[in-house]
C-alpha cells in the first residue's frame, strides 16, 4: 500500500489569544488591546498550517473534543478546512481543552493559562491505525496529554503504546513536547522515544529530556547537537530535530548533523508567537512527507515558522509552500 498524507493526534484546544500592552506585575493591570479563539495545540496547528500551506495530500485528525461549543466549534473548522474528522471523537466525560494565550504586544513574548478538559482523558482506546493510509502519524504534546502521559509498571507509557502501535500499522511517527516543568519530564519522554521516528522538540524541552542547560545566549550549537545525539542514542529511530530561536539542529541516526539559521526579521515583523514551534514542525513534516533532503526540509520550517509570527494566531499567518520559501530571498538568514 502506498502510504499518503498525514494523521496528527493528540491536543485539539480552541486558544484565546489576547495581545495585552505588558507583562503585568503580581496584583498588577495590563490592558487587552484587541483578542481572537483559534485552533491552538500541536496536532490542531500543524493541520491547519498544513492545509494553509497547499500541501495537496490528507490530513486527518485524532484526539477527543468535548460536546459543547468549543467542540462543535473545533470540529466544524476541521471539516471547513478539509480535515478528516473520522478519528475525531466527542465525549460529555470533560469539556473541550482551551487555552488563555497572553501575548505582549511589540515583543511577541507569551504566557499561557490552560484548561486540560478532554485532552486529559484521551487514551489508547481513541486511535485506530488500521484503516489510515496517512504516511506519517504525529503525536503531541507530550507533557500536555493526561492519560497518555501515564507510565505504566514496566516503564513504558500511554503514548508509547500509541506510537508503536502506528508504526507497526505501516506509518512513520513524529513526536513533539511542550515546555513544561513535569516531575515526570525525562521519564515520560525516554519511554516514548524507542517508538518515535522523528523527536521534533525546543532547546527548553531538549534540556528538560537530557538534564543539559541549553538556555544560552547566543546558544550553544555545541551542547544542542550533543543534545540531539544524546536523545539519539536514547532510542528516536530516525532524526531528532531541535528548534530555538536563531535556528534549528538537526541529528540523524546515520551521524549527520546539520544546522539552518533563522530568518533575519525586520522591526514590526512579529504580530505574536503563538504556535510558532508547530509552524516550524508542519514544514519539516511536509518536507519529510514529500521526501526533501534535510537541508531544504529546514528551510522551509523556519520559513514557516517566520511566517507563522506574521499574526498573532497559530495559523493564519500560514501561506502556500512556495510563498512561505520566498521570505528566504526576501529576508536572508540571520549572520
Amino acid at each position: 500500500m502506498t502510504r499518503r498524507g498525514l494523521l496528527a493526534g493528540g491536543n485539539f484546544i480552541i486558544d484565546h489569544v489576547k495581545l495585552i500592552d505588558a507583562w503585568p506585575e503580581q496584583d498588577m493591570l495590563a490592558f487587552i488591546h484587541s483578542e481572537t479563539s483559534s485552533n491552538g495545540g500541536g496536532p490542531y496547528n500543524v493541520l491547519k498550517d498544513l492545509a494553509a500551506m497547499g500541501v495537496g495530500y490528507p490530513l486527518a485528525a485524532a484526539g477527543l473534543v468535548g460536546q459543547d461549543a468549543n467542540g462543535d466549534w473545533i470540529m466544524r473548522d476541521c471539516r471547513d478546512t478539509g480535515i478528516n474528522t473520522t478519528q475525531l471523537h466527542q465525549t460529555d466525560a470533560a469539556p473541550t481543552s482551551y487555552t488563555d494565550a497572553m501575548t505582549v504586544t511589540g515583543t511577541g513574548r507569551r504566557t499561557f493559562f490552560h484548561q486540560l478538559g478532554t485532552n486529559a482523558i484521551l487514551g489508547e482506546s481513541h486511535f485506530d491505525f488500521s484503516n489510515t493510509r496517512a504516511k506519517i502519524f504525529h503525536l503531541g504534546y507530550l507533557m500536555l496529554l493526561t492519560e497518555m502521559d501515564r507510565l505504566l509498571p514496566d516503564g513504558r507509557s500511554i503514548a508509547s503504546r500509541v506510537l508503536e502501535a502506528a508504526q507497526n500499522a505501516g506509518l512513520h511517527t513524529s513526536v513533539d513536547l511542550v515546555s513544561s516543568n513535569h516531575p515526570q519530564f525525562r521519564q515520560i519522554t525516554a519511554a516514548s522515544l524507542p517508538f518515535t521516528d522523528f523527536l521534533i522538540l525546543n532547546e527548553i524541552e531538549a534540556g528538560n529530556a537530557t538534564g543539559l542547560d541549553l538556555k544560552s545566549s547566543p546558544p550553544d550549537l555545541d551542547k544542542i547537537k550533543t543534545a540531539a545525539r544524546q536523545l539519539l542514542a536514547q532510542g528516536v529511530r530516525r532524526e531528532v530535530i531541535i528548534h530555538f530561536e536563531a535556528g534549528a539542529v538537526v541529528a540523524e541516526k546515520n551521524g549527520a548533523v546539520h544546522h539552518q539559521r533563522s530568518l533575519q526579521l525586520p522591526a514590526g515583523f512579529i504580530a505574536g508567537a503563538t504556535g510558532a514551534g508547530d509552524a516550524f514542525a508542519a514544514g519539516y513534516l511536509h518536507g519529510t512527507h514529500e521526501e526533501w533532503p534535510v537541508a531544504d526540509r529546514l528551510k522551509l520550517a523556519v520559513c514557516t515558522a517566520a511566517m507563522c509570527l506574521t499574526h498573532p494566531t497559530p495559523s493564519q499567518g500560514l501561506k502556500p509552500v512556495a510563498e512561505c520559501l520566498r521570505l528566504a530571498d526576501e529576508l536572508g538568514f540571520r549572520t
